[in-house]
């Protein structure tokens, strides 16, 4: 059974960091792949990403490319808004009964999960991948069997609303954002 790593997001845009753990987790062990799963709208966040769906996706495709057993769904895009991850988990469990689905999130979304709709269903129904991220400590000894923190993981401090600013100001964001998406903004003229 393929072990598919959910790496959901806005991806607005899509930056190194996002790139890196994609690229990271694909290579670690812990899963044969990773679906880059671009949301409509975070619950928890509730602002409407600034770039339309389609180039959200289309970002996401192009940084793909260069990972390693790293693919793109527009799976949660297609179902009803706002973006629930049990809502997609279960459409994914429907369609796909011949994969092992494992949550990849953050280690700052780990500190808030329980805030997460369903979050005790997808524990009992999902291994949870936890990345880290500089300024979100996760106590190891706290976490449940299914649950694992990647200690050897190269981390950047690095956030989609710093590279859409930087972008708007016509800031050289070369090693900020991968030169496709960087390229792409440009010639979609997104964010500024």
């Amino acid at each position: 059974m393929t072990r598919t790593g959910l790496f959901g997001g806005s991806f607005d845009p899509i930056h190194t960091g996002h790139a890196m753990v994609a690229n990271f987790v694909a290579q670690c062990g812990l899963v044969d792949e990773v679906w880059l799963m671009p949301g409509r709208v975070n619950p928890l966040k509730c602002a409407t990403p600034p770039a339309p769906d389609v180039h959200r996706l289309e970002m996401c495709r192009l940084v793909a490319e260069d990972c390693i057993n790293t693919k793109v769904t527009d799976v949660e895009l297609s179902l009803p808004a706002p973006s629930f991850t049990a809502q997609t988990v279960r459409h994914l469990l429907n369609v796909s009964p011949d994969r092992k689905f494992v949550l990849l999130i953050g280690a700052d979304n780990w500190l808030c999960f329980d805030r997460w709709r369903e979050h005790d269903w997808l524990l009992e129904h999902l291994d949870v991948i936890i990345y880290p991220r500089p300024g979100y400590p996760v106590d190891r000894d706290s976490l449940p069997d299914h649950v694992t923190l990647i200690d050897d993981a190269p981390q950047v401090l690095m956030s989609s609303t710093f590279a859409r600013a930087g972008m708007a100001k016509g800031i050289n964001m070369n090693f900020f954002l991968p030169s496709k998406v960087i390229k792409y903004i440009s010639n979609h003229q997104l964010y500024g």
